[in-house]
């Protein structure tokens, strides 16, 4: 991995059937040789077609969720060595809709992160708050806790992606302030830092999430320390994804 090399992730979540694959062509066609990294999770079931697709091609996928386990009696679940079976390099883990429509704890990403880390996965951890929280100006004390518990001792700049997803941002159409991301991400960047080491804190790449559309996403991505982004509605539509790839590419 070049140092820091920007990162545009698509989270397709609980959409897509065949025909979306589709999409995927075209934005194989419009971005033959980027200088970042392009990434779709879509939905399981297409993650190996999509993979097969893209195998030696520009864009890398990955999956939106794995057990902590490789295998074992647990009916529905997928496991991180199952993903990179199907031809995933990456997964996303913690996303806010997991942590309240699941449940999980700092602790379930952990474990679950190690397990993707050790079947060969890069690990995409979320880390975000609430309005409730951002209004009672607890923010920056709710991303250091959800960093400290989720993050595992083995991260590094390698297999560690942290994206901050504001969760009144995600879906709403609410974008958080520049000046707002530049705070937490300096902020995640510090205690990544602090805790792992100047090395992997400094290589490690952060995205930001919630709302990043084309009209925005030029001066999101000068914000300092934004890496790139993790899209969500957008990246469904190669018509809505490419132009914010492009706006990444204009501010590499």
């Amino acid at each position: 991995m070049d140092f820091r090399k920007k990162l545009i992730a698509g989270n397709w979540k609980m959409n897509g059937t065949g025909e979306m694959l589709d999409e995927v062509r075209e934005l194989l066609d419009a971005h033959p040789k980027p200088k970042y990294d392009i990434l779709i999770c879509p939905p399981a079931t297409l993650l190996a077609a999509m993979s097969s697709l893209t195998a030696e091609r520009s864009i890398l996928t990955g999956g939106q969720d794995c057990h902590h386990e490789q295998a074992g009696a647990h009916t529905g679940d997928i496991s991180g060595q199952m993903l990179a079976d199907a031809g995933a390099s990456f997964v996303i883990l913690g996303h806010s809709e997991r942590r309240a429509d699941h449940g999980e704890t700092d602790d379930n990403v952990n474990v679950k992160a190690r397990a993707a880390i050790a079947a060969g996965l890069k690990v995409v951890i979320c880390v975000g708050e609430t309005l409730a929280e951002r209004e009672a100006a607890n923010t920056l004390e709710i991303i250091a806790g959800q960093l400290a518990g989720s993050v595992p001792d083995l991260a590094t700049g390698a297999n560690l992606v942290v994206a901050y997803e504001p969760v009144w941002a995600i879906g709403t159409g609410k974008v958080a302030t520049l000046e707002q991301i530049g705070e937490v991400h300096d902020f995640i960047r510090m205690q990544l830092e602090k805790r792992l080491g100047a090395g992997v804190g400094r290589s490690t790449r952060l995205l930001y999430g919630g709302s990043v559309k084309a009209g925005n996403a030029a001066e999101i991505f000068g914000v300092s320390n934004v890496d790139g982004a993790l899209v969500g509605g957008a990246s469904l539509k190669a018509a809505d994804f490419s132009p914010i790839i492009n706006a990444l590419d204009a501010a590499s």
